[in-house]
């Protein structure tokens, strides 16, 4: 008989994870994770009503897990930097963050760490010159893309580490 253990919640949130790094999010089911967790189809539940609220979860985590990152960045330089890192220490949770399509957007806990998770990208844009938020949005879009086009494979000859590859494309936001 399937058990339930105290730490289920996590364990849900880190097999989705799994789940998702290895197959993408289509190949998840709440099914499997309860499987994979060692409890009964219907224990998710308690914690999660749906996949949406599971995925509402596991966005609202890699917002924080991006916010820390940001915040601990000396410069804007190097908040693109820990952006590009998180994208590819996180894959699941990347995959996820931006696609409300996937998750409950008006979650309240989801709403407040993308919030801060913007305010810290933000923050350093006052650095360079131009318009605080168009440089902030200019230095969002590439980091994301370039985190994009590394997990997606599409840059094998870029060689070194994306981090690498991320201060050196980033550095031309600066001139």
């Amino acid at each position: 008989m399937p058990y339930h253990h105290g730490h289920l919640r996590r364990a849900l949130l880190d097999a989705a994870a799994s789940v998702i790094a290895e197959s993408g999010v289509a190949a998840l089911s709440m099914r499997d994770l309860s499987r994979r967790a060692g409890v009964s189809h219907a224990a998710p539940t308690h914690h999660f009503k749906d996949k949406a609220g599971l995925l509402t979860a596991l966005a609202a985590e890699g917002y924080d897990r991006l916010s820390a990152a940001l915040e601990a960045a000396d410069t804007f330089l190097d908040a693109g930097v820990a952006y590009v890192h998180f994208a590819v220490t996180h894959p699941a949770h990347f995959a996820v963050m931006f696609r409300p399509d996937l998750y409950h957007a008006d979650d309240p806990a989801l709403i407040a760490a993308r919030e801060r998770s913007g305010a810290a990208l933000y923050a350093g844009a006052g650095e360079l010159s131009g318009d605080r938020r168009e440089t902030g949005l200019a230095g969002w879009s590439i980091a994301h893309g370039f985190a994009t086009l590394w997990l997606s494979g599409a840059m094998p000859e870029l060689g070194g580490s994306p981090e690498e590859g991320a201060r050196a494309i980033l550095r031309r936001l600066k001139t």
